[in-house]
């Protein structure tokens, strides 16, 4: 683990997410250019998961550091990961990562980085760098819109958020606050470990567009906010997913929607219905992946009517558990994504000009779709009061995003901003490095 003289050596320690550790390994990926060496510590389900990702260009300069989890009840090594987690072991795989603190003390004294890059819920992994005067800072992979909102909320401040699209409804507003409750220590995530990074705060976005809500962030931390861009994974080789291009090749262009709800999200049968009949009434092109817990032994046929793929027919595809999403949507016949929200599919609709059609679950997902409207980059399928789906609804929002005329501004949308994003390049880096060697020459 030894890396060359004179690089900066970093070592990252992302969440026990996909959607935490490949914006890392992107960020990590552009840095190695620009001489940094990085040590990825993660637990060995999740590395190997980016394993293939980090391909012969960068196997002398990114290496991958395996921690390992202190052996909790109902939480085997392959539960190490958010991604297929039953929902009710989210807290334990929490509380086995803080447990986690002293073997990361042992690394950092065993590597000796310039630097550490930690992730919004782990205020341990700065205070531990700290005491050994090694400086560490935050990367936060959720949009700068979202953080200033929950600690504008968590800070009870008495005037109103001075963005008033960005918004919970009363459903969306009871469902965050009872993921907060649930969670261990019973407080809004970010507090902490924002307070603890050194002088600047990384976030994942882009000061086009997220530009004010940047600079309200950092009146309320007192903090440089400091963009590091989309970090959105390049299609993989597509000779591993020939059946599901074929089938795409075969549709007109923009004719189809990509469905897809996270790595993290399961849908309840009820969702699953209201999905499948507004896809149908939507009477478009669909490839849908669904995913299931791990461990549940349950299939596509066990929860979606088989009248229902009888029907579409040819129209729909249903893929269980994983797609090749950044293939898939920039395909020239994808038209759309029926999306989550979650911060990663967002930015990956707007590096591929896929308009999106939004359905927000839970946690940072509502803002996130708000902030999509806002900028013209979709259209949000309506719930009813209580929140629940509504099928009608479901598909004139697809409809409107890829058939209709009324749409056109959306996808218009898209494209620019599109074109925005690859113009750009890795234009935020250049700020990041600046940055990053500030601190490690401030030591």
């Amino acid at each position: 683990m030894e890396a060359k003289k004179n690089t900066i050596r970093l070592l990252m320690v992302p969440w026990l997410a996909h959607g935490h550790i490949s914006p890392f390994l992107e960020l990590a990926k552009k840095l190695t250019n620009r001489n940094f060496h990085i040590y990825m510590y993660s637990t060995p389900v999740n590395l190997s998961s980016i394993k293939k990702n980090v391909t012969e260009k960068y196997s002398q300069s990114i290496e991958l550091v395996e921690l390992h989890l202190p052996s909790l009840p109902n939480l085997p090594p392959h539960y190490h990961t958010t991604n297929g987690l039953p929902p009710h072991l989210m807290n334990t795989l929490k509380t086995a990562f803080e447990m986690a603190a002293p073997k990361f003390s042992k690394i950092l004294e065993t590597l000796n980085p310039d630097l550490v890059i930690y992730d919004y819920n782990q205020p341990w992994t700065a205070q531990l760098a700290l005491s050994m005067n090694i400086p560490a800072v935050q990367l936060l992979t959720f949009s700068a819109a979202v953080i200033a909102l929950g600690i504008h909320m968590s800070e009870d401040k008495e005037e109103k958020f001075p963005f008033p699209e960005i918004y919970l409804r009363e459903y969306e507003m009871l469902s965050l606050k009872k993921a907060i409750n649930e969670s261990p220590g019973k407080e809004f995530p970010f507090g902490e470990a924002l307070r603890r990074s050194r002088n600047i705060v990384l976030v994942k976005t882009c000061r086009d567009f997220e530009g004010k809500y940047m600079d309200y962030l950092s009146n309320l931390v007192t903090k440089k906010i400091v963009p590091v861009g989309t970090l959105v994974q390049e299609a993989t080789d597509q000779d591993e997913h020939e059946e599901i291009m074929q089938w795409l090749d075969k549709k007109e262009k923009s004719s189809t929607v990509f469905v897809s709800f996270g790595s993290e999200y399961f849908l309840s049968n009820e969702e699953i219905l209201a999905v499948a009949q507004g896809l149908e009434l939507s009477k478009v092109n669909f490839i849908w992946v669904i995913r299931f817990p791990q461990g549940e032994r349950i299939s596509i046929a066990d929860v979606v009517p088989e009248v229902f793929l009888e029907r579409v027919g040819k129209s729909g595809k249903i893929l269980e558990e994983w797609a090749p999403q950044a293939n898939i949507l920039q395909h020239p016949s994808t038209g759309g994504f029926v999306s989550h929200c979650g911060w990663s599919s967002f930015m990956e609709s707007m590096k591929f000009g896929v308009p999106i059609i939004a359905m927000p679950m839970h946690i940072d997902q509502p803002m996130n779709a708000r902030l999509v409207e806002y900028i013209g980059l979709g259209v949000e399928a309506v719930r009813d009061e209580n929140g629940k789906l509504q099928s009608e609804e479901i598909a004139k929002a697809i409809r409107k995003v890829v058939m209709e005329e009324s749409g056109e501004p959306v996808r218009k949308k898209a494209r620019e901003l599109s074109e925005m994003m690859n113009e750009k390049g890795d234009e935020e880096i250049d700020g990041v490095v600046e940055e990053l060697v500030s601190l490690c020459g401030n030591k």
